[in-house]
């Protein structure tokens, strides 16, 4: 499932209102060149926002072929009021495997006592896609985007990273919808058991049964593997 993705490509400052933006224009709402308006009103130069753009256009305008139904369902709960934040987040972690990981690094580090070292999260980056600038760049720009979708709060002058307050996600329709984000972000089928304490997902509560929600998604598929042992992957 990721096989085709980019294995660095979220190299932007994402805000989650230029995000949303792009949603609102794939579902409709606004109008292709008011993306554009709102990043040269932010005070993007030319070069930024083009390839600002390119991320927006990769995450929800012109989403690669084998993401194009997922990305749509998502636009759809969008329609049904889905909370934009988990959204952005699915379709990130799917889309991008760069994205992901610094969401795994992010929440492993942050699971025992809610806050960690940034130094800890570029290291850990570092150790698997090269220490070079570009790594260090890019892992500090997902941080920030992350940070403005209000996943974590930046402090000491961004030396630590703290926990914000999880959200709740709840329904079976969003709930199945993020769950095979996770999967297609893994690239295999997930334990059952495992799914609700993701790192990839460390900014989420989840309400709704998780075996309920991924029964409900018609592109999953949940697999016996023994006694106790039940797998979610997609068709």
């Amino acid at each position: 499932m990721n096989a085709t993705a980019p294995k660095i490509g979220f190299d932007r400052f994402i805000k989650g209102a230029w995000a949303t933006m792009a949603l609102d224009v794939r579902l409709g709402r606004q109008e292709p060149g008011d993306v554009m308006a709102l990043l040269e009103a932010d005070g993007l130069s030319v070069a930024a926002r083009k390839k600002v753009k390119t991320v927006l256009n990769r995450l929800w305008l012109e989403p690669r072929e084998e993401l194009a139904n997922f990305v749509s369902r998502g636009v759809a709960l969008h329609e049904a009021d889905a909370p934009p934040m988990v959204l952005h987040w699915g379709v990130s972690i799917a889309t991008y495997p760069f994205f992901a990981h610094v969401a795994e690094v992010v929440g492993r580090l942050t699971a025992l006592q809610g806050d960690c070292a940034a130094t800890e999260v570029h290291r850990r980056m570092s150790e698997v896609y090269g220490e070079r600038e570009g790594t260090y760049r890019m892992t500090n720009m997902v941080l920030q985007t992350q940070a403005d979708w209000g996943a974590i709060r930046r402090t000491e002058s961004g030396r630590r990273i703290v926990q914000e307050h999880l959200l709740a996600v709840s329904g079976p329709s969003l709930t199945g919808w993020l769950v095979e984000a996770a999967i297609r972000s893994a690239g295999k089928a997930l334990p059952m058991a495992s799914i609700g304490s993701l790192r990839v997902l460390y900014p989420f509560h989840m309400e709704t049964s998780l075996a309920y929600a991924a029964a409900e998604n018609k592109l999953l598929e949940i697999r016996a593997m023994g006694a106790g042992r039940d797998f979610v992957g997609i068709l």
